[in-house]
């Protein structure tokens, strides 16, 4: 059953993509990069079963990994496999194409366009963990990091858990989208009159709880889930605004 999350990189980002390896494993996250164990034997052979054993793979996106015959092989595998692909950008001025274009289209990447600072490497780092957990969270065993001594312990970093969900600008007022606020009694009002349970919602100028959904992949399409009501973004069947 798949278990890891796959390193995919160039030759040349090796050096930043092993730092990043160390950084993932320390908090827990089970990673996988071919030359710290994981490949043996013959490479084909390891490549294939690194990707079929991957819960997320993270493509290092540059041009010379767009460029490259081995890495082409081992995301299109992935994505043929359905694998969830995280990508990572570390080229300024540059965007994916071709065959790799194709293949990352629509999805968010994480901007390590800057992690040569150790300060902008955390954040990226952060914000590479969080897009791992959120997409893929529920699938990952994570370690608990060991204990040291118990005598002046030193603050914890918070334990890696699943996102609740994204939060949405809207694209002309750039407040944010967020669900209505009814309360259990009117929405279950509003059900009965409408024979309706999806959302509806206001814009406000800061984030909240009800700010957050999650995506869910339908035929051909995508829903949004409040990720605390668990109500569907939609439209009003009774009226459009």
């Amino acid at each position: 059953m798949p278990s890891h999350i796959m390193l995919s990189y160039q030759w040349d980002d090796q050096a930043l993509v092993k730092k990043i390896y160390y950084r993932l494993k320390e908090d827990g996250l089970p990673v996988w990069m071919d030359i710290e164990g994981g490949v043996t034997g013959n490479i084909n052979d390891a490549m294939a079963a690194g990707v079929e054993e991957a819960v997320v793979i993270c493509p290092f996106m540059t041009p010379a990994y767009q460029a490259s015959r081995s890495c082409k092989k081992e995301l299109n595998y992935a994505d043929s496999r359905e694998v969830i692909i995280v990508p990572v950008m570390l080229a300024n001025n540059w965007e994916a194409s071709e065959w790799l274009g194709l293949i990352t289209a629509g999805l968010l990447w994480v901007d390590f366009r800057s992690a040569e600072e150790e300060e902008h490497f955390e954040m990226c780092v952060s914000s590479l963990e969080e897009e791992i957990m959120f997409n893929a969270g529920h699938l990952l065993a994570i370690e608990e990091p060991p204990s040291e001594q118990v005598d002046q312990p030193e603050p914890s970093k918070p334990h890696l858990k699943k996102k609740p969900g994204r939060r949405f600008h809207h694209a002309l007022s750039k407040l944010y989208i967020c669900d209505s606020g009814f309360t259990e009694v009117e929405f279950e009002q509003v059900i009965h009159s409408t024979g309706d349970s999806r959302n509806t919602v206001e814009l406000n100028e800061t984030p909240d709880d009800q700010s957050y959904w999650e995506e869910i992949k339908g035929s051909g399409c995508k829903y949004y889930r409040n990720a605390v009501t668990n109500r569907y973004l939609g439209e009003s069947r009774n009226k459009r605004q």
